[in-house]
């Protein structure tokens, strides 16, 4: 037997933002990343917990990829507050930072269990719908992944407000992130009917609407922006359901190593995992035996409309649309270009350690085809 379980309740399109103002809780936690206060967009939050007549304190001891030392100091914090309500507003970061300090809140107090409200202020992570978070091990340099019923925020509110003002790069990063969500989901080990169907919306409304969001400022078509920030919320529901794979596990590495942001490192990487798990390349006509993720990227690639005589050609055409968006929003295609100031020789003598915490990311776990070390070490070159 298998199920699903639906546990946030969402709020999207037209001034999602109002649920706020009919807020129950009179004092609330807001985690915030220091650009959104410092650019006046928490306004467009607190300005609802005032009609609310909620009290309100900010912490936005937020950074990229939080680490361990700032969830203990996040959880010193909220502590103080004792706050009945915790209001996350921000990307992965400052999402991810604040079920890490809610749940070890409730580790430390068993019967604090803060209500859980998520604002997303970037369109990739879908962090308001999942029960991950990635934490960073600065002193080794692991990202590590958690998984957690007790991270599921109560609510999201999706509201295209939030995401206006997102630079065109952040948008072309988080939009990649989704589409690496969706299509990991998608070909995943655990995957079913209910993750297919979210991951087959998500992927097609990147397809759609990715590049226009990314050119935004120059179109002022607010409607792409919307139009992701929703394909975001999808492809989290359905990787919340299934997991990820190996792309995603490799990218932890990148980002942990390098600091390269996380939905770039996904796009850079996403094309040759495909590749990987299809066991396709560049010169492959016929597969004796392929394997079921064959048919399924295939799928894929007719759904969103691209175009191909058989599987495998299809598979190719998913490929190479995958970095034609990449190129046509200006970003790197390989690790090399990411990291300009990077050598070869300090990247090749940091593989060994990236692969072995590859295989061992959870994320790998439910990868459609089961790679070796040495495999996975190849993927890191190939990106180079």
């Amino acid at each position: 037997m298998r199920s699903c379980t639906l546990k946030t309740t969402i709020h999207f399109e037209g001034n999602a933002l109002s649920r706020l103002s009919t807020i129950e809780y009179k004092k609330v936690f807001i985690i915030a990343d220091p650009f959104t206060v410092s650019s006046g967009l928490i306004n467009q939050v607190t300005k609802h917990l005032d009609t609310a007549g909620a009290k309100y304190t900010v912490y936005s001891d937020v950074v990229p990829d939080p680490s361990v030392e700032k969830v203990a100091l996040g959880v010193a914090a909220l502590l103080r507050e004792m706050s009945p309500c915790v209001i996350a507003v921000g990307g992965g970061s400052a999402i991810d930072l604040t079920k890490c300090v809610r749940q070890y809140a409730n580790k430390l107090h068993p019967d604090y269990k803060p209500y859980f409200i998520a604002v997303p202020t970037t369109s990739g992570t879908g962090s308001e719908v999942t029960a991950f978070a990635v934490i960073t091990d600065t002193e080794q340099n692991i990202k590590h992944a958690l998984i957690d019923d007790f991270l599921l925020p109560n609510e999201a509110i999706l509201d295209v407000e939030m995401v206006k003002s997102v630079p065109a790069s952040i948008t072309a990063d988080t939009g990649m992130d989704v589409m690496a969500h969706a299509l990991e989901a998608y070909v995943s080990t655990e995957a079913d009917y209910f993750s297919d169907m979210y991951a087959e919306k998500a992927t097609s409304l990147c397809k759609h609407y990715l590049v226009r969001s990314y050119k935004y400022p120059q179109t002022h078509e607010n409607k792409a922006r919307e139009k992701m920030h929703v394909a975001s919320c999808l492809a989290g529901i359905a990787f919340n359901a299934v997991s990820l794979g190996l792309c995603h596990s490799i990218a932890h590495q990148l980002g942990a190593q390098f600091h390269i942001p996380h939905g770039r490192a996904n796009a850079i990487v996403l094309p040759n995992v495909i590749a990987f798990n299809a066991e396709i390349t560049e010169k492959t006509i016929v597969l004796e035996n392929p394997s079921s993720c064959v048919s399924k990227y295939a799928n894929m690639s007719r759904r969103i409309g691209l175009i191909g005589y058989d599987d495998i050609a299809c598979v190719k055409s998913l490929n190479y649309f995958i970095r034609s968006m990449q190129i046509e929003m200006g970003m790197p295609v390989c690790v090399r270009d990411a990291i300009p100031d990077v050598s070869f020789e300090e990247y090749l003598s940091r593989l060994d350690d990236m692969a072995e915490a590859a295989l061992l990311d959870r994320c790998t776990k439910t990868n459609p085809r089961v790679p070796t070390k040495a495999e996975v070490i190849e993927i890191f070159k190939e990106i180079w």
